[in-house]
């Protein structure tokens, strides 16, 4: 695992430096039109300075995110609470299979729905949902995890 760990690692830096290249050849395009002092190529060099400061978001905000999602990831993996799809039918892309993922998410969503406010059942809730194909209602239900865990931990517990 270390080993997919490492590659996964050296492949984000990868992205983030040529993004990073990418977005100061883009901020040095947006300058020479700003400079050229005419109307028009100033409006179009004021918008293209706008999008490397859009892109320093984005990666900031997606990093700091799958940060998040792996530190929840390892807390629930070492308390034993991880969901096991091992067992479960697959498809041949390697996908649970549907009817599959959707008995896991009604047993997930019951344990859920008995303690709402635990960011572990929050965390597990967001797997079972991605394993069922709801990539939207993941990502919103696992923002909801990171800010149970961030409040717990903030209280010391």
């Amino acid at each position: 695992m270390k080993n997919t760990s490492t590659k996964v690692v050296v492949t984000i830096a990868a992205i983030i430096f040529a993004l990073a290249f990418y977005f100061v050849l883009l901020g040095q395009r947006g300058l020479e039109l700003v400079k050229d002092g005419r109307a028009v190529p100033v409006g179009l060099g004021v918008a293209v300075l706008v999008l490397p400061l859009l892109g320093i978001w984005m990666v900031f905000a997606t990093v700091r995110s799958g940060f998040q999602h792996q530190h929840l990831a390892t807390r629930i993996r070492e308390e034993g609470l991880e969901l096991d799809v091992t067992d479960l039918p697959k498809r041949p892309s390697g996908r649970v299979d549907r009817d599959a993922a959707d008995a896991l998410f009604a047993q997930v969503k019951a344990e859920w729905e008995a303690d709402p406010d635990n960011w572990r059942n929050s965390y597990r809730l967001a797997r079972a949902y991605d394993y069922a194909g709801d990539r939207g209602r993941a990502r919103e239900t696992m923002r909801r995890a990171v800010a149970l865990e961030s409040a717990e931990r903030a209280q010391g517990r």
